[in-house]
């Protein structure tokens, strides 16, 4: 399988990922896309949109899940082509690989399913670039036979994320150790700093988060080499119908952008671009 051109340049310098959580609608998707293709074009380098069609493992059924498969992929696409950035978005069944990859740059395996064979095989046939949410409950280490399963059936574009670790009930923490033990699989590794916060099922029938922290461990990824920082943004989180505890606000987006490239070009000046 050819080299994928996002993955190519996925690798030339610290890159991010960003977007609200579930689609709530085109309108406000593509106000925060806009902004974003406007970030790219004073920060360079690589901006991809994300955004989910669906949240299939929402804590409860009255959960918003998002306007599924057909509408979110029309709209997806209509961002994808009016702002020119390239697009991710999560799938959940091996039968939606192929329909998604042909709107699509990015596949993410949600962090729950890091380890369905059926799930990675498919989305790895695709070409796409695929991107692995670490399990809340795996070891770092575990994550090269989820890559050694992408690498058998012909794909080598492939991302890993670090989302935190499952500590104790409700809670998350981060083991910066992990960004350097993925590494090591010879694929870039971005860090996911909003749901690095996330307090998983913390609210009861939702989760919490503290989104205070974005920031900082934000920051604290960056000087420590991760390849992307992976962030969700909106413009107002207090009334995002997902994940909002967590959620970075859009109007503090670029001036925290600027301080992890800031970052990041310290560590490439002192030789620090690998960890």
């Amino acid at each position: 399988m050819s080299a994928n051109p996002l993955f190519t340049a996925s690798r030339s310098g610290l890159f991010f990922i960003a977007g609200p959580c579930v689609l709530e609608g085109l309108e406000p998707a593509m106000k925060t896309a806009e902004f974003l293709a406007g970030l790219k074009e004073e920060l360079g380098g690589v901006v991809v949109f994300k955004s989910s069609f669906d949240k299939a493992n929402r804590s409860s059924i009255d959960s918003f899940r998002g306007p599924g498969l057909e509408k979110g992929l029309r709209w997806l696409e209509k961002i994808k082509l009016e702002t020119g950035l390239p697009v991710l978005t999560d799938i959940h069944l091996p039968e939606q690989a192929e329909v998604v990859a042909g709107v699509v740059d990015v596949l993410q395996i949600p962090a729950f399913l890091s380890r369905q064979t059926d799930l990675l095989v498919a989305a790895a046939g695709t070409g796409a670039v695929v991107n692995v949410k670490k399990g809340q409950f795996l070891a770092p280490w575990d994550m090269q036979e989820v890559v050694r399963k992408i690498r058998q059936a012909g794909n080598d574009s492939i991302w890993l994320t670090e989302r935190g670790v499952s500590f104790g009930y409700n809670n998350l923490v981060v083991d910066f150790r992990s960004l350097a033990i993925m590494k090591e699989f010879g694929v870039p590794v971005v860090f996911d700093a909003t749901h690095s916060v996330q307090l998983p099922g913390g609210q009861g029938n939702r989760s919490g988060g503290q989104r205070e922290y974005v920031p900082l461990l934000a920051r604290a990824a960056t000087a420590a080499g991760c390849d992307a920082v992976f962030m969700e943004i909106h413009p107002d989180p207090e009334a995002a119908l997902c994940d909002g505890p967590n959620m970075w606000p859009l109007s503090r987006t670029k001036e925290l952008f600027h301080e992890l490239l800031a970052i990041s070009r310290v560590r490439f000046a002192y030789g620090k671009a690998d960890i």
